[in-house]
Formats: C-alpha cells, structure tokens, sequence
C-alpha cells in the first residue's frame, strides 16, 4: 500500500511539473517535501538530463571557459546572484577552489556533488537553461545560468557548450 501512495504522489508531482514547468523547483520542493533533486526529476521529457556528480570538477572547469553566466545560490532565506565568469579552479585540502582573488572566489566542497542536472525549460516567458549542481541529498548546492545576448535571448554559443557538456557527462534524460 504504501508504495502506490508513492507512486502517485510522483505521478502528482510530474502532473504539476508538466502544468507548470517554469515553476521555482526549490519552491516547488518546500511544497511538496522533497528534494529539489525530485522536482527535476519530475520535468517532462526532454527538460532535463542527469549526470554523475563525479563530473563536477570538468563541469566546473568547461564552464569556466564560457564567458559571462549568473551563478545563482538559493537558500530558505536569500537568492544570491553573481553575474560574471565564472573563474577555473583546483582541488586542494578537500575543496575545489576557485581561483581568483576579487568577483567570484571561494571554496567548493566538490565530494558532496552527488549529481550534475542540464534543465532546458521556460521561465518568466523565456527559454532557459542552467547546470545543478546536486548535492547528496538532493538539495541543490548552485546552479549555473546561460548567458543572454543583447535580445535577452539565450547566447548559442554557451547552449551548445552547456549541450556538449551534458553529451561528455553522460546526462541521461529524467521526465
């Protein structure tokens, strides 16, 4: 019995997903009580490609060759958005270090990657795409944006870098 009580509330979520896509997946998550790891997951077909979080270190260094992306890191209690390139790092003394002293800098605990999401969906009226970056619990530890041109469209050159990154990681389609 409990395992159809479940299925169906995954079949509910992927109902809601499919009716509102461009939905805020921590939102959507706090909601519903799970990981915002499920709410991709729960994206139709084609939405959104998963690979493994031991590709956070190529994932993270590919990016940093893309020029201007927003990095956004979203808690309970703030939104914090960095618009800007995203600098090449290193692992070292157990983190993954970003290396530059000013603009975005800091230190990654890259082991707790437990996966690494390509989400391709509306938002606001808009196409978007973005890198999760998924922790062992499902939780989202960042994301990383696509750049937009002058039009405030999509930059192609960083949706096919984003697109060859998802192919080289292995993400295999959710929805």
């Amino acid at each position: 019995m409990a395992i159809s009580v479940v299925k169906s509330a995954a079949a509910d979520l992927k109902a809601q997903m499919a009716e509102n896509p461009a939905a805020v997946i921590e939102d959507v998550a706090r909601q519903w009580g799970v990981a915002p790891r499920e709410v991709i997951e729960a994206l139709p077909a084609g939405m959104a490609r998963l690979g493994p979080g031991a590709g956070f270190v190529a994932a993270m260094n590919d990016i940093a060759s893309w020029g201007e992306v927003t990095l956004i890191v979203h808690s309970d209690d703030a939104i914090f958005e960095f618009t800007g390139a995203v600098p090449p790092g290193e692992i070292g003394r157990g983190y993954f270090n970003l290396s530059q002293p000013k603009g975005l800098h800091g230190h990654l605990r890259h082991d707790n990657c437990g996966g690494v999401a390509f989400v391709e969906r509306p938002f606001m009226g808009k196409a978007s795409a973005f890198v999760a970056f998924l922790n062992h619990s499902g939780g989202i530890m960042f994301k990383v944006f696509v750049g937009r041109d002058e039009h405030r469209e999509l930059r192609a050159d960083q949706l096919a870098r984003f697109r060859a990154l998802a192919d080289q990681l292995g993400g295999e389609s959710v929805g």
